[in-house]
């Protein structure tokens, strides 16, 4: 009796270790679930830091942004970069030019883009946000042998530093079709577009003899980007207040680099519950897949400081026809998509 009483509490303290083992592996699996959940719920913003004005680029086997380092004029002094694998884990490259390096250069250091042409990277850049072609600034050229630098400056003055066509020399994007050069730029609602010669000292003329030529959009603001597809040139640009809730992203399509581009609407807004000023913005497509990303920033809810702004990445999709959706911006933002080489 007393041996058949002890097997049955020895049965009983199994059952009750069996079942604890199975709740505390439930429990972990659960926490390592919400553990990943919590991951993919901060993808936004991509980094930490204020940041703005992204360029998203792909170089080799890996992502790279270069945005503005978002603070007051006489701070932002230098540009960092950001470099990833696989859109999610960014690696800080810091300092990949300041001021020290560009003389002419000595505030409000900004809206980098960068191309790559043999084996050199050319990185250019906004500075001093000039308000009259009396003053010294534009935007610069820079140059190094890694995405990551350091740069030199190219030219040791402005490549732009006077206005053509009533465009302030900032916001500069160079695309390259075809074995041409073709820079976009331009703020205070108006935007041109001109060729770089061949060591990116200076401009071609085009064919009507004209070297700045203005392209601007119904709706133009700033911040003006390129991308082809389908054989199709996909024009996009920033409109609203930089500064305001009504800072968006619209687009047009067309047949050439040099348009015309007629305006066919907003692609990226604000969401008040998720962020504020969604706006100046860039794509980065995967090689090799039809996966396109939007990089921009935006004001997180909350903040009012004209420099609370962070970088954020989310999908781009076109519909049967080409056009592209309002982009859905979110706080999970995108999940890993490492380049297959």
């Amino acid at each position: 009796m007393k041996n058949s009483y002890r097997n049955l509490l020895l049965l009983m303290f199994a059952a009750l270790a069996v079942t604890s083992c199975k709740m505390n592996a439930e429990d972990n699996k659960e926490k390592e679930e919400k553990t990943e959940e919590e991951i993919v719920q901060n993808n936004n913003p991509v980094f930490p830091g204020w940041y703005a004005d992204p360029e998203g680029i792909v170089f080799d086997d890996k992502y790279w942004i270069f945005p503005t380092y978002s603070a007051p004029y006489e701070e932002q002094v230098f540009l960092d970069a950001f470099s990833s694998k696989d859109l999610v884990n960014w690696e800080k490259h810091e300092r990949i030019i300041d001021t020290a390096e560009v003389k002419w250069a000595n505030r409000a250091m900004w809206a980098p883009a960068i191309i790559k042409k043999d084996n050199d990277y050319f990185l250019f850049f906004g500075a001093n946000d000039i308000q009259s072609d009396e003053e010294l600034g534009g935007i610069g050229v820079a140059k190094a042998s890694s995405p990551a630098g350091p740069y030199k400056d190219h030219l040791g003055k402005p490549l732009i530093g006077k206005f053509h066509n009533g465009a302030q020399p900032i916001d500069q994007f160079v695309f390259e079709d075809d074995g041409e050069y073709y820079m976009f730029y331009g703020g205070w609602q108006h935007c041109n577009v001109a060729k770089l010669n061949d060591d990116f000292t200076g401009f071609k003329t085009f064919e009507d003899g004209e070297t700045f030529k203005e392209v601007t959009p119904e709706g133009y603001v700033e911040g003006p980007f390129m991308f082809k597809r389908d054989g199709k040139y996909y024009f996009m640009w920033s409109e609203g207040g930089w500064t305001g809730p009504d800072y968006s992203v619209a687009y047009a399509i067309a047949d050439s680099p040099t348009g015309p581009f007629k305006r066919i609407g907003t692609i990226l807004q604000q969401d008040p519950e998720i962020a504020n000023g969604a706006g100046h913005h860039s794509v980065i497509k995967t090689p090799g897949k039809d996966d396109y990303y939007i990089v921009y920033h935006r004001r997180p809810g909350g903040e009012t400081a004209r420099d609370s702004r962070m970088t954020c990445i989310d999908r781009m999709y076109f519909d049967e026809n080409g056009y592209i959706k309002s982009v859905v911006i979110t706080h999970e933002g995108v999940k890993p998509n490492p380049i297959n080489k």
